[in-house]
């Protein structure tokens, strides 16, 4: 199933995060995005024309998180935006962090790519 046609699942902690290999495996489906910290950390890089556009897209990825329970740590400014997801509660990555980064994608492919 497309990541993005899921929703996240509330992680309760306790759960092994995802190897490399698995999180490897399900970066595929998330164009744009690179593992970093040893594959416990999923990020990526946005660019727009304005701060303002910048902003409406950061409102946007907040107004996502909170509709889906899972929050990412964002960093913007002048014509970009940093998106960072883990899932804290098991100190990795969960498929709710490349569920996320597959909305997010979309997000920006609909409203900010032409930018």
């Amino acid at each position: 199933m497309d990541l993005s046609r899921k929703t996240c699942t509330p992680c309760q902690g306790g759960v092994s995060p995802l190897t490399f290999g698995e999180a490897e495996i399900l970066l595929s489906q998330a164009p744009g995005w690179r593992l970093w910290e040893n594959g416990t950390r999923l990020e990526r890089r946005f660019e727009f024309q304005t701060f303002a556009t910048a902003l409406a897209f950061v409102n946007r990825v907040g107004d996502l998180a909170e509709s889906e329970g899972h929050h990412p740590d964002i960093r913007f400014g002048w014509g970009y935006a940093n998106i960072l997801f883990y899932t804290h509660k098991i100190g990795g990555l969960h498929e709710n962090d490349f569920i996320m980064a597959a909305k997010v994608n979309e997000l920006y492919t609909d409203e900010y790519s032409a930018v």
